[in-house]
């Protein structure tokens, strides 16, 4: 039943490639434990206490509540979906409850550090140096998220109404408004990105934009190396990623007064409430203003 469960979330749900990988993972661990403990190879048949079990073995190998929780989460998607196929009676997961996880705001870099990267830092002339800063500024830009940006291909940009247009998650399109000097870095960019293909023609039908030296397309750790090398050059973070980008680019917004309901549609957000967070990093803002500048603080 898992291998169906697997193309409902493909196939059905549409979910993302990374988000399968995770659900995938997630059964396999699950499955092995069962059959480890419990000498039970059918996960359908387990039970709460089975299932409580094994997120108490994750607990004791001091596993972060969070990860837990997701994969608590996968297990509720496919009991639900047993549940609905009538290949259960009852769902097991009723009495499980997920673990109370700390609330972190998200951390996101100062805006006169992303100018002095932006506008200070050196990039080189050649393709290497205009690729690195297109991706630093479309991250910071537009709020996209790592798999948007890999995925991100030459036909989704718009230089003429200045839109690009982004696959998000549950295979969502949203068109997402770009500066002029993010313009201007695109066309900088092309020009040097046809020389690579045509240095290396094997990939001369490579229609991503964002590219590797030797003209493949990128890949996430790639991008992930590249951005914790400037980053590092700007911010003492201990979390150097492109998420840190566009929890910068919600900040920012928010920080200059851009509508919530605005900055959920530009990052992908479903609900708001998955917007809010960045509230959160505002209000502790305006209290270290109102420590440092109140005479009663």
């Amino acid at each position: 039943m898992v291998s169906y469960f697997l193309q409902h979330i493909q196939f059905e749900k549409r979910l993302s490639h990374h988000t399968l990988t995770a659900y995938e993972g997630d059964m396999k661990q699950f499955s092995l434990y069962l059959e480890f403990q419990y000498e039970l190879k059918e996960p359908e048949k387990a039970d709460s206490q089975m299932i409580r079990s094994w997120i108490a073995s994750m607990a004791e190998e001091k596993m972060d509540n969070r990860s837990i929780n997701r994969k608590i989460a996968t297990l509720r998607s496919y009991y639900n979906f047993l549940l609905r196929r009538k290949a259960i009676a009852s769902d097991p997961m009723l009495k499980v409850k997920a673990l109370k996880t700390d609330r972190s705001l998200p951390r996101y870099v100062e805006e006169k550090p992303m100018q002095t990267m932006l506008d200070e830092v050196e990039f080189s002339s050649d393709f290497t140096g205009l690729r690195d800063k297109l991706v630093l500024e479309l991250l910071y830009g537009t709020g996209m998220r790592l798999a948007e940006l890999i995925n991100l291909k030459i036909g989704d940009i718009n230089l003429y109404n200045n839109t690009l247009t982004v696959l998000g998650k549950r295979n969502k399109h949203r068109v997402i408004p770009i500066n002029k000097s993010l313009v201007e870095a695109i066309n900088t960019y092309l020009k040097h990105r046809e020389e690579v293909l045509l240095e290396n023609p094997e990939n001369k039908d490579n229609h991503y934009l964002i590219l590797t030296d030797n003209g493949t397309q990128a890949y996430p750790m790639f991008i992930q190396r590249l951005v914790k090398r400037y980053l590092s050059l700007v911010t003492s973070l201990e979390q150097r990623s492109p998420h840190v980008l566009r929890h910068t680019f919600a900040t920012h917004l928010l920080n200059r007064g851009a509508d919530l309901n605005a900055i959920k549609d530009l990052l992908g957000h479903t609900s708001l409430a998955a917007t809010q967070v960045y509230t959160h990093n505002t209000i502790e803002k305006l209290k270290k203003v109102f420590q440092q500048a109140h005479p009663k603080a």
